[in-house]
């Protein structure tokens, strides 16, 4: 199976102990795993993620940011000396977080995986004008929150780091019924 595949079709189990499966609520008995297509969707729509990182002496460092799924990888960008890029310069291991502050519903997502610097420049371009389609007019109206960012990721003035998953979890809530799901992306990896 190639690694595209493996993005297109990840491992999916419904973990019970962890959702309403077990609860006597109504509809807990149908609580089903979250399709990955579905996740796909959510951190389409998502605009902001938070990323975790781990300091050099092994405290996490958590920050929100602006993310877009491209290919077959989360991308999200930092500045070259902001705490993230030396964090991520000392070990790449991170997660990526989305979801709502609602109890009843919702899709809270965690994708864990490795950040690798993007720097070859078609990439670069396919990423921005992701960031750019994505964010529209916060990055490229002169009066965006993000004005200019396009360019600097082009150009190398920010770092671009693609996270393709090892593993993701996904934690619904669907008017009290609950669900835990996780995908697994190559079973041989663990972050």
């Amino acid at each position: 199976m190639t690694s595209h595949e493996l993005a297109d079709n990840p491992t999916t189990e419904l973990d019970a102990r962890y959702s309403s499966a077990l609860q006597p609520r109504p509809g807990a008995r149908d609580a089903a795993p979250t399709e990955w297509a579905e996740a796909l969707r959510e951190m389409a729509g998502a605009e902001i993620f938070w990323v975790s990182t781990v300091r050099p002496d092994g405290h996490l460092h958590v920050t929100p940011l602006i993310a877009v799924w491209h290919g077959e990888a989360l991308h999200f960008c930092t500045g070259r000396d902001e705490q993230k890029a030396r964090n991520l310069a000392h070990d790449p291991h991170c997660a990526l977080t989305t979801g709502g502050n609602a109890l009843t519903q919702g899709l809270d997502l965690v994708v864990e995986g490795r950040a690798e610097r993007v720097t070859d420049p078609a990439a670069l371009e396919e990423v921005s004008a992701a960031f750019e389609a994505k964010y529209g007019e916060h990055i490229t109206s002169p009066e965006g929150t993000f004005h200019g960012l396009g360019e600097g990721l082009r150009d190398g003035r920010d770092l671009v780091f693609a996270v393709a998953p090892t593993t993701a979890y996904g934690f619904g809530r669907n008017d009290g019924v609950y669900t835990h799901t996780r995908w697994t992306f190559n079973a041989g990896e663990r972050p």
